[in-house]
C-alpha cells in the first residue's frame, strides 16, 4: 500500500509543470527512504556472501577433519591388532613359564627365588601390555564416535548445498522456460553465486524516460511473477539500472537516481498486482548508473535486474550447530 500510494503521488508530478514545495521535500524523503533499502540490501548481501564463504571454509575443514580421522583410525587399529599379538604371545610364555615353575617347586630354593622373580616380571610385563591395550580401545572407540559424527555433520552440509542447488537450478530451468518467449528481446537468465540473475533491457518495458511499464514488458514480468508466485522461501530484489546520460529535469523524475528507483518500484508493483507473491519477500532499489554491464553499450546498461536468491535458514542452523 504503502508503495501505491507512493506510484500515486509521482505520477500527478508527471502531470504537473513545476513542483511544490512541499510535494518535493516529500520526494527527497522518498529518495532517502529507497537508499536506507538499498543499504539494507548491500548488506543483506554481503551477510551471504560472508556466509557462503564461512559454509565452504566449514565444509573443507570438516572434511580434512574426517580424513585425519579416518587414518588416526587405521593407525589405532593397526597399534592395537600388533599389541593384541604381542600380549597373546606374552600369555603364552606365562603360561609355560608357570607351568615350568610347577615342575621346578622341589628344586633348590635360590633356583626357585630365579624363577619368581622372572615369572613376577612377566607378570607385570603382561599387565602393562593389558592396560596399554585397554587404553588403545578407549582411544579407539572415541575416535570412531568422533569420525561417526564429523562424517554426520559433513553429510549434512553436503545435503544441504546439493539441495539448495538442485532447488536454484531448477527454479532457474522453470524461469528460462517461462521467458523463452522474451530471450531474443533483450532478456536474459543467468545463474551465478547461488542466485538467479533476470535482466530485462530498458526497451522491453519503458519508453524513454518513462516509468510506466509497457505492455510487451508487462507480459514477461507477469510470466516471472507466477513462476516465484509458489516459491515462499525466496528473497527477490529488483535493481533499476540506467546509463551514463544526465538526466535534468525540474519534475519527476529529475535525475538517473530517481528514475532508476521509480523503474524498479513500477516493476514491484507490478509483479505482486498480477500474482499471489508475498510483499515481505520483495524489494526495490535503485543503482543509477554505477553498475553497467558494457561501457560500451550504453542501451544494456539500461536494464531491470531482478535477483532471486534462496533461504539460507537451514545452512545457517547447521553452521550455528558446529
Amino acid at each position: 500500500m504503502k508503495n501505491f500510494f507512493f506510484l500515486s503521488f509521482i505520477a500527478s508530478l508527471l502531470f504537473t509543470a513545476c513542483v511544490p514545495s512541499k510535494k518535493y521535500n516529500e520526494l527527497l524523503e522518498r529518495e532517502k527512504s529507497c537508499s536506507e533499502e538499498l543499504a539494507k540490501y548491500k548488506k543483506s548481501s554481503s551477510d551471504y556472501e560472508v556466509l557462503s564463504k564461512d559454509l565452504q571454509t566449514k565444509y573443507d575443514l570438516a572434511a580434512k577433519e574426517v580424513s585425519r580421522l579416518r587414518g588416526d583410525t587405521n593407525n589405532l587399529g593397526n597399534q592395537m591388532r600388533l599389541l593384541q599379538r604381542e600380549t597373546e604371545t606374552l600369555e603364552t610364555q606365562y603360561q609355560a613359564l608357570e607351568s615350568a615353575f610347577d615342575k621346578l617347586k622341589n628344586l633348590s630354593a635360590k633356583e626357585t627365588a630365579t624363577l619368581q622373580t622372572e615369572l613376577e616380571q612377566k607378570t607385570k610385563e603382561l599387565q602393562r601390555k593389558e592396560d596399554a591395550l585397554l587404553k588403545l580401545e578407549q582411544e579407539l572407540k572415541s575416535k570412531q564416535a568422533l569420525l561417526e559424527e564429523r562424517e554426520k555433520r559433513v553429510n549434512e552440509l553436503e545435503e544441504a548445498i546439493r539441495k539448495k542447488d538442485a532447488k536454484i537450478q531448477l527454479l532457474k530451468a522453470r524461469v528460462a522456460n517461462a521467458l523463452r518467449n522474451f530471450e531474443n528481446q533483450g532478456l536474459t537468465v543467468v545463474q551465478k553465486n547461488g542466485k538467479i540473475y533476470v535482466s530485462l533491457e530498458a526497451k522491453l518495458l519503458f519508453n524513454s524516460g518513462s516509468t510506466k511499464v509497457e505492455e510487451e514488458g508487462k507480459a514477461a514480468l507477469v510470466e516471472l511473477a507466477r513462476v516465484l508466485e509458489t516459491e515462499r522461501d525466496l528473497e527477490i530484489v529488483v535493481e533499476g539500472h540506467t546509463d551514463s546520460d544526465k538526466l535534468n529535469s525540474s519534475v519527476s523524475p529529475k535525475n538517473n537516481w530517481e528514475l532508476s528507483v521509480l523503474r524498479a518500484t513500477a516493476v514491484v508493483e507490478l509483479m505482486l498486482a498480477n500474482s499471489n507473491m508475498a510483499p515481505t519477500q520483495m524489494m526495490a532499489a535503485g543503482r543509477s548508473e554505477f553498475h553497467p554491464v558494457d561501457p560500451a553499450d550504453k542501451s544494456k546498461n539500461r536494464r531491470i535486474e531482478i535477483i532471486i536468491s534462496p533461504n539460507l535458514n537451514e545452512l545457517f542452523e547447521i553452521i550455528s550447530n558446529e
